[in-house]
């Protein structure tokens, strides 16, 4: 059954504002310029290294707890709709803590929209690990169709997260889908796409080496798959 968001409280946007206030005041412009060259200037910085980041969150978050459990989903939109990348990055943060069996059937909705938003590797690779991954876990009979709109649309991200969301399964990975992901798009140009297929086979191969090999030789993958994908198989 469809859970209904709560109406947002007061307090809302005093988590919002108190982070927003707090994060600013240990801005760094001298530590900003290499975190946006590291990110192909794709994204301004306010320039906070992630355990200063990650301690300013966590205080806000005690100071407001009731209000942000209520409200998780508006506040994370919200942030990750600001300007600078460590504001997406808390809202990666708050939904990585809250949606932990924690969903409802319709959030699909809300992490296509996270995902094709503000979208580059850092962010995308944590939505599809724990966020995307996480939702099919407890919806496991939707994984089968959410994959298969993902997989053909024509955002790249998308894509990816179809590659990647079996990161966290660990042995329960479902091997004939990982395969079946990988040789769609193993012709891709992007590297993004290309870095993604070996990754997730070389994740895969912790627990079935010798049919990592064995696919790998019989799929004609590209160069830089085929690298990524055997990297730690003797």
């Amino acid at each position: 059954m469809q859970r209904k968001i709560k109406p947002i409280k007061s307090n809302f946007m005093n988590f919002v504002e108190d982070l927003e206030h707090n994060l600013t005041q240990k801005a760094c412009r001298e530590t900003a310029i290499p975190m946006e060259d590291y990110m192909k200037n794709n994204f301004n910085f306010l320039g906070i290294k992630t355990e200063v980041r990650r301690t300013i969150f966590k205080e806000a978050y005690e100071k407001h707890k009731q209000e942000v459990k209520a409200n998780f989903r508006d506040i994370a939109w919200q942030l990750f709709t600001k300007n600078e990348r460590e504001f997406h990055q808390c809202a990666i943060d708050l939904l990585v803590k809250e949606f932990k069996k924690n969903y409802v059937l319709d959030d699909i909705t809300f992490i296509e929209k996270l995902i094709t938003t503000n979208s580059w590797w850092d962010s995308v690779d944590v939505l599809a690990k724990y966020i995307l991954g996480g939702y099919l876990k407890q919806f496991p009979n939707e994984t089968y169709k959410v994959v298969e709109r993902f997989s053909n649309s024509e955002n790249m991200w998308l894509n990816r997260s179809a590659l990647l969301f079996q990161l966290s399964y660990k042995e329960k990975t479902d091997f004939e889908l990982l395969k079946s992901e990988c040789l769609k798009h193993s012709k891709s140009n992007e590297f993004f796409i290309q870095k993604a297929i070996g990754w997730v086979l070389r994740d895969y191969s912790r627990f079935d080496a010798e049919n990592v090999k064995k696919f790998v030789a019989e799929a004609n993958l590209k160069p830089l798959s085929i690298r990524e994908a055997l990297r730690n198989i003797k």
